[in-house]
């Protein structure tokens, strides 16, 4: 397990289309010329069908400071994106999931941000349940919010107010095919 934390974690390269072609230092990857790579981000749901929205911390290498999904991450060399997604929810958020599903499996994107660094990944996008309360780990989220799709929706309407990926998913996540329970509003 050590593999997956800290400074030594690893991101998967890919070639451009989408095959794994070796291994980086995540450390080493976000900069003006980000290589394209494997990563996911993921919509936590409560019982309620709100959906939880987090304000990355801001010691993060990329978006410090800005709303966006639930969580994301980037599995490890050899980790199944699932158990990622699971690693990822434990660790950002610290609470369990249930009910992982892929909605957005071949989402591409790149962004660059206002201080040149780029993200440049495959990133399918998963939806969850929240099996426990959220305790946000005060490294990787500094707020979150549970909110309505709609409120998410709104958001996603605006350039400044989530992460460009964030602002990319919703609209396609409006016409996937999710599960019944990330329906209220959807």
């Amino acid at each position: 397990m050590g593999e997956f934390l800290g400074d030594g974690e690893q991101v998967v390269l890919l070639d451009d289309a989408g095959k794994r072609v070796g291994t980086a230092a995540k450390a080493t990857v976000h900069h003006s010329d980000t290589p394209l790579h494997l990563g996911f981000s993921c919509y936590l749901f409560d019982e309620d069908g709100r959906v939880l929205l987090t304000r990355r911390a801001l010691n993060k290498k990329t978006w410090p400071g800005v709303w966006t999904n639930s969580f994301c991450g980037h599995p490890a060399p050899g980790e199944d994106v699932i158990d990622a997604v699971h690693r990822r929810g434990r660790q950002e958020l610290g609470t369990e999931l249930a009910d992982v599903i892929c909605v957005l499996p071949e989402f591409r994107y790149r962004a660059e941000a206002s201080d040149g660094t780029v993200e440049n990944e495959v990133c399918p996008v998963f939806c969850a349940l929240a099996r426990r309360p959220v305790a946000a780990s005060p490294d990787e989220v500094m707020d979150h919010v549970w909110v309505q799709w709609e409120d998410v929706r709104s958001a996603a309407a605006l350039d400044w107010a989530i992460s460009p990926w964030a602002r990319s998913q919703v609209p396609l996540l409006d016409s996937a095919d999710l599960p019944a329970w990330a329906r209220s509003e959807v």
